[in-house]
């Protein structure tokens, strides 16, 4: 990977991150509401990554592939924040939406990559 590679990746992660700070303020509106905002984060960006990765080089150039999905969605996505929000569900006493956050949203994440990595698959196919 070259200087100048490593640098838009590095920019697109931080664009990635904006975009979750904004996107989740935006659908949590309400301080210790359900966190919904960063599981529709987590769920949409696994959704493109796989539909990214599903696409492949059919589609978009290696070093594209690499901006948009370690950096872009490597930026959007996030995992701890699950965990610390799960973690605060659960000190709060809401036991069920402490495990509804974090079973739901691995499970959710999950089928969302797989239906983007099947219907990049797909398209590719279709590209050939």
């Amino acid at each position: 990977m070259n200087v100048p590679q490593l640098l838009l990746i590095a920019l697109a992660g931080g664009v990635g991150a904006g975009l979750r700070y904004s996107l989740d303020r935006w659908l949590t509106r309400v301080p210790g509401a359900f966190p919904r905002g960063i599981l529709i984060i987590n769920v949409s960006g696994s959704l493109v990554l796989g539909l990214l990765t599903g696409l492949g080089t059919a589609v978009l150039p290696t070093g594209a592939l690499e901006v948009i999905g370690v950096g872009l969605l490597g930026g959007y996505t996030t995992f701890s924040t699950v965990c610390v929000e799960t973690v605060l569900l659960a000190q709060r006493r809401r036991r069920r939406d402490a495990v509804l956050n974090l079973f739901g949203t691995v499970a959710l994440a999950v089928v969302a990559a797989g239906v983007g990595l099947s219907t990049g698959l797909w398209i590719a196919g279709l590209a050939d």
